[in-house]
């Protein structure tokens, strides 16, 4: 026996590396244990012990869909009606069992289940979405010991500000990856109007979506949600647009958006002219749509929108912003000029929903059948190339 117990210690001091000759000719590069610099040392924990920290709040979200059967005249298909499954990423932000995910995650999923970061499983349900803003809130309930992810104020956001971005891409666990802020106001045509994204170099793919972004400090400051085609930028709904749109989802389970019903643009120089402005600004009304809320207040078309409430428009975006955030009913004070002469009307503020185009003049010599050089009233679909949403696997 000691004859064994000496054999084994043998091997295993000759497992312990090169030496003498056999190190000499060894082919690699033996490193000299050399420690990186001071400062990048204690940047590089500061980054390891943040995505520790961090990846307790994560949670994997699991979606089964039903596949309906083919129809009789249609081709059989492989397996009719076995069910879809998908991920994708989200992350606990109270206590009692709340966790924020896009809403493309879990649109029209049979059966959630979230997976917490110790392994515990739990059946999701639905507490309420917005299609427009890609954000949904589920609920799990009988949960304890779960770690909350704050939210931040993603105002105070630098372009240039290092940030984590969280997740499960490809299915894979609890995935970390580093970028910069590379632009704060990105916006998309297929986000809500008016609301701009947080755009990352960040690596998003998909099952990624609905996954933190999260600055130096730990607070979440963006929600993970689309991504280009190639993989080579992210974009990420604002905390704090999360934070205006989660009272509405807990109490309703939707989000009701303000509406007014017109066609806006931007105010040219041509325009100026043509409508007698002292100046290029505010926001041009292309059309109104007879019966809704802007036609009942008295907004026409060709009145250029200055300011609502007191607060100045100039560009389509801000109208679109300060309306569309505004609570359904409110009355607003609509300060314009017609004419060439400032004037205020009051407008009640409706409830978005979808209608078709409202009809507008074109101005002289423009193409009636060319599309609106600005923002429409409703959020445009997809384009060629455009950014999309991270697709859960």
């Amino acid at each position: 026996m000691i004859i064994a117990l000496l054999l084994a210690v043998g091997l295993l001091v000759g497992c312990a590396g090169p030496t003498g000759a056999d190190a000499r000719n060894a082919i690699w590069k033996e490193s000299p244990g050399a420690a990186a610099a001071p400062e990048l040392q204690r940047f590089n924990t500061l980054l390891a012990d943040l995505a520790d920290t961090l990846k307790s709040g994560l949670v994997h979200v699991r979606t089964r869909r039903a596949t309906p059967a083919p129809a009789a005249e249609a081709p059989p298909r492989p397996e009719p009606g076995e069910p879809r499954r998908s991920t994708g990423s989200g992350f606990v932000i109270d206590a009692s069992g709340l966790i924020v995910t896009n809403a493309h995650v879990v649109d029209g999923a049979d059966a959630i289940q979230v997976r917490l970061s110790d392994g515990r499983r739990f059946a999701g349900r639905v507490v309420g979405r917005d299609t427009r803003v890609d954000l949904a809130l589920l609920k799990i309930d009988g949960a304890a010991n779960l770690t909350v992810l704050p939210l931040g104020d993603s105002n105070r956001l630098r372009v240039g500000e290092f940030v984590l971005a969280l997740g499960h891409p490809f299915g894979l666990e609890q995935s970390v990856s580093f970028g910069i802020v590379s632009r704060k106001g990105a916006p998309l045509a297929l986000a809500a109007p008016g609301f701009d994204f947080i755009q990352t170099d960040a690596a998003i793919n998909p099952g990624n979506s609905g996954g933190p972004l999260v600055n130096m400090a730990g607070q979440v400051v963006g929600i993970n949600s689309m991504a280009a085609r190639n993989g080579s930028i992210g974009f990420a709904i604002p905390a704090n647009l999360v934070k205006m749109l989660l009272p509405q989802l807990v109490a309703k389970g939707r989000v009701d958006w303000g509406w007014f019903g017109v066609s806006i643009a931007e105010v040219t120089d041509e325009d100026a002219a043509r409508l007698k402005l002292r100046e290029a600004r505010g926001v041009l009304v292309r059309g109104v749509m007879p019966g809704e809320p802007a036609a009942a207040g008295g907004v026409r078309p060709d009145d250029v929108i200055v300011a609502i409430d007191g607060t100045p428009l100039d560009t389509p975006r801000d109208l679109q912003r300060v309306v569309s955030a505004t609570p359904v009913g409110t009355k607003v004070r609509v300060a314009l000029v017609r004419d060439g002469r400032e004037t205020e009307v009051e407008v009640t503020v409706g409830l978005y929903k979808e209608r078709p185009a409202p009809p507008r003049a074109a101005p002289p010599g423009r193409d009636p059948h060319h599309p609106p050089d600005g923002p429409g009233p409703q959020p445009g679909g997809p384009r060629p190339n455009a950014p999309q949403p991270a697709p859960p696997k």
